[in-house]
């Protein structure tokens, strides 16, 4: 009950559409059954009224006939476009409220959930929270309301058969489907479930297929899929059984209520307690009564498949940050400048310490580079920079304050990062350039491209800055997809700019051009460049190298050449490389 309310609580916002789209869907259950009910009166009274030479007026009943045929029809396909209307609004809502919580969980706090399990979070969990709207609130409510309507109005000629109706229809809409909803929980659970590992496994699969080819493991990977694929499917004829019988109960219950029904009216009839020409009204209204609950046993039925998706969802809003923002405002930087003093990090309370007694300067406009193997825990530097992950140990300072003053979205507006594992989306690239600043006009973005060194291909393609770069910038070079993900950060204007392994995958030639451009073009930036890699270096002011997670020297590109530094043997290396 608990998670029933807390799904509730979600549809509120939305509540003018969704009571708009049950009330059109009761107009249209009753209108139906005033059709059936005067059509069959109609009949009969003109029979009658023939048999015995009478006079009647048959226009207000033809009339009335038409009125409720055409509500009928015309409400159906509003019921349709309102409560469609609804539910698409409750889902794109649903969507961008689930990424608002998302965000910040990310990195740090989505460590255990693999991205195919996210977008199936976000795509089929969501999508089968519909079925509550349309398939379980809507319905319960109508068949609630028409039921107690239909019992008012069939005791005023019988109260025995609107008992016989009113018990009938709980038994459609209440028993029938509870026994569904028993039988169908654990197959609809485990749907969910099911559905959202083959999903996994089916996008891991297409991502990673290189890999699973190299180490063999293709085949084994196909016959898991092919696992899940059959467990799915078993599932899914389990529910088409229940549905099968859910049906034919259903089925079976109206006919014996509709027969009960007719036959007591005759009886009535023949005690001259019910007119003869109202005993095919009171049929016909009992056999349209049960339009109302058709729906319910299949609501019920689903109820588990909803249920499970709502619990896999709120399992990831559920998820505690592990970045704990600020209770007040972020103060105002003095500056762009940054400190670092021993600082420590580890990504587990009990794991390895990934960065240890880290001391480092950035005052604002100075330019330093952190050189290291891989491994070293220079991109862990930016997580914490950017609030992805918190410090344990020490104390970061940005603009004269700690790091952990500031609100994590005030921390990033300051910072313009091109990270290592960059993306690009599915879209032109004017508009992923936008991303950083959809306010910037095309001078700005042609200026930031230039010094990125990307202008001159941007152009060479065939819509220039409205190509499509393709998914993940499939449509360009590894060196063009970089290259562009440098000028998005410049084009956002940060006064911190952080780099990491910007030339990573260009020639030499381009490299010397890209850095060469990118020192001239952020002279009054503070500037962290993280790389592997040694040129441009004698041009920074200062250099850090870092290994297991410390920086074991650092200093000037002049000071770290003049005697026996790790620097120094790292550029004989180089130098006697082929």
């Amino acid at each position: 009950m608990k998670l029933l309310w807390r799904l509730i609580r979600l549809f509120l916002p939305y509540w003018r559409w969704m009571g708009l789209g049950a009330l059109i869907s009761l107009v249209v259950v009753l209108a139906n059954m005033a059709l059936l009910g005067v059509a069959g009166w109609f009949l009969a009274a003109m029979a009658a009224a023939g048999a015995v030479g009478g006079i009647m007026n048959y226009l207000l009943p033809a009339a009335a006939i038409r009125a409720f045929a055409i509500l009928r029809t015309g409400g159906r396909y509003l019921e349709r476009l309102v409560t469609h209307e609804a539910t698409l609004r409750f889902l794109s809502g649903l969507r961008v409220w689930f990424y608002q919580h998302v965000e910040p969980l990310a990195p740090a706090g989505l460590q255990s959930y693999q991205g195919g399990a996210l977008l199936s979070r976000i795509g089929a969990d969501i999508d089968a929270l519909n079925n509550l709207y349309l398939r379980t609130l809507v319905p319960m409510a109508v068949a609630v309301i028409s039921a107690l309507l239909v019992f008012l109005f069939l005791s005023r000629y019988s109260l025995p058969m609107a008992a016989i109706d009113l018990v009938f229809l709980a038994l459609v809409g209440a028993a029938i489907p509870l026994t569904a909803q028993r039988l169908g929980s654990q197959p609809g659970a485990r749907l969910v479930e099911t559905s959202s590992r083959l999903r996994l496994a089916v996008v891991d699969g297409v991502q990673g297929m290189g890999e699973l080819t190299v180490f063999g493991a293709a085949r084994a990977h196909l016959e898991q899929t092919d696992l899940l694929s059959h467990k799915l499917r078993d599932d899914q004829n389990r529910m088409s059984r229940i549905t099968g019988f859910v049906s034919a109960a259903s089925g079976l219950m109206t006919n014996l209520s509709v027969w009960l029904a007719t036959m007591l009216g005759v009886v009535l009839v023949r005690r001259q307690q019910v007119a003869s020409v109202d005993l095919p009204m009171l049929t016909l209204v009992v056999m349209g009564s049960f339009e109302s609950v058709a729906l319910l046993p299949q609501a019920y039925l689903y109820l588990g498949h909803t249920l499970a998706a709502a619990r896999r969802i709120f399992a990831v809003i559920d998820t505690p940050s592990p970045i704990v923002n600020p209770p007040r405002p972020s103060p105002r930087p003095r500056d762009s400048g940054l400190e670092f003093r021993g600082v420590g990090l580890r990504y587990t309370p009990t794991g390895p310490w990934v960065l240890a007694d880290i001391d480092l300067d950035l005052p604002p406009g100075r330019r330093v580079a952190i050189v290291g193997p891989s491994g070293a825990g220079k991109s862990s530097l930016i997580n914490l920079l950017v609030r992805f992950w918190d410090y344990q140990s020490g104390e970061i300072r940005l603009g004269g304050y700690s790091l952990r003053n500031y609100l994590g979205e005030d921390v990033r507006r300051m910072i313009s990062v091109v990270p290592q594992r960059l993306h690009l989306f599915n879209a032109t690239v004017r508009e992923n350039l936008l991303l950083a600043d959809p306010k910037a006009d095309h001078s700005r973005l042609e200026a930031a491209a230039k010094v990125a060194q990307i202008h001159e291909d941007i152009t060479a393609l065939p819509e220039g800055y409205d190509s499509i770069v393709g998914e993940a910038g499939l449509k360009l070079s590894g060196g063009q997809a970089r290259r562009l993900a440098i000028a998005r950060a410049l084009v956002k204007d940060a006064p911190i700019l952080i780099l990491d392994e910007p030339t990573e995958g260009l020639d030499a030639a381009t490299e010397r051009a890209l850095m060469d451009s990118l020192l001239a073009a952020t002279r009054t930036r503070t500037l962290l460049l993280i790389t592997h890699r040694l040129s441009a270096l004698e041009r920074m002011d200062e250099v850090a190298i870092m290994e297991g997670g410390r920086i074991i020297e650092h200093g000037g590109h002049a000071h770290l050449m003049n005697g026996d530094t790790r620097y120094r043997q790292m550029h004989a290396v180089l130098a006697s490389s082929p």
